[in-house]
């Protein structure tokens, strides 16, 4: 089967990225005025705005409207990822059991990464993380931020791009709380004990002990949903639930 050439305008946009790259442009610099794109690209100012436009909309640009305005880069996030991964759920009919069940692959190899890798700034953050929720536990709104911020920084501590990104994009939609998921505090209590023996470990960098303490919450907290919340579990994943 052959495949479709991609548009004229993805391709500017792949070079328009490969320009940014080369020449080493950071987040808040300028690409050039439209005048001088349409002569480095060689194309029409159709093709070339629909090309920022792609960028805009996967996070690589803003584009500023009025006099001195025009396309800024910016440093994409995870929340084109998020929408993307939960649009591709909804149109595969998946429940929010299949984002529960990446947990048990993705977090443990995390965490086991991280015992050595992480940077001791990282490792200050999750210890402040975890105090925070100690402190806070009878606060569930507390509770939910430090425990999607322990999760954060755990995966930014692997070091590995991939798996943090795919983490970050998950993370609005793992916690479940937008789907009717609450965490008395009998289990808030339950996760920020499960947080400090993953934060011992990570101190000792032990890579195994850490993976063992992460696969043991993930465990816990998917068998507190299929205990509490199993109509949650089976709900559909829709793109305005998150």
């Amino acid at each position: 089967m052959r495949t479709r050439p991609p548009k004229p305008a993805v391709l500017v946009a792949q070079r328009i990225v490969a320009d940014i790259s080369r020449e080493h442009k950071a987040p808040g610099d300028r690409l050039p005025p439209e005048h001088q794109m349409l002569a480095d690209y060689g194309v029409g100012r159709g093709t070339l705005r629909e090309s920022l436009r792609i960028l805009e909309i996967q996070g690589v640009l803003t584009l500023k409207p009025g006099p001195g305005g025009g396309p800024i880069i910016r440093r994409p996030d995870s929340s084109s990822l998020e929408t993307t991964l939960t649009l591709l759920l909804q149109f595969e009919q998946a429940p929010y059991r299949a984002i529960a069940e990446s947990r048990l692959g993705i977090e443990p190899l995390l965490a086991q990464l991280a015992a050595t890798r992480m940077s001791p700034e990282l490792l200050a953050e999750i210890t402040d993380s975890v105090t925070v929720m100690r402190e806070g536990i009878d606060d569930q709104s507390v509770f939910l931020e430090t425990n999607k911020q322990f999760h954060s920084l755990v995966a930014a501590g692997s070091g590995n791009a991939l798996l943090n990104s795919t983490i970050e994009a998950l993370l609005n939609l793992l916690d479940g709380s937008a789907i009717g998921v609450d965490y008395p505090e009998k289990r808030r209590i339950a996760v920020v004990e499960a947080h400090q023996a993953i934060l011992d470990a990570l101190t000792a960098q032990d890579p195994l002990e850490a993976e063992a303490s992460m696969r043991r919450h993930i465990d816990e907290y998917f068998h507190y949903l299929t205990q509490t919340h199993p109509e949650a579990l089976e709900r559909p994943i829709v793109w305005q639930d998150f």
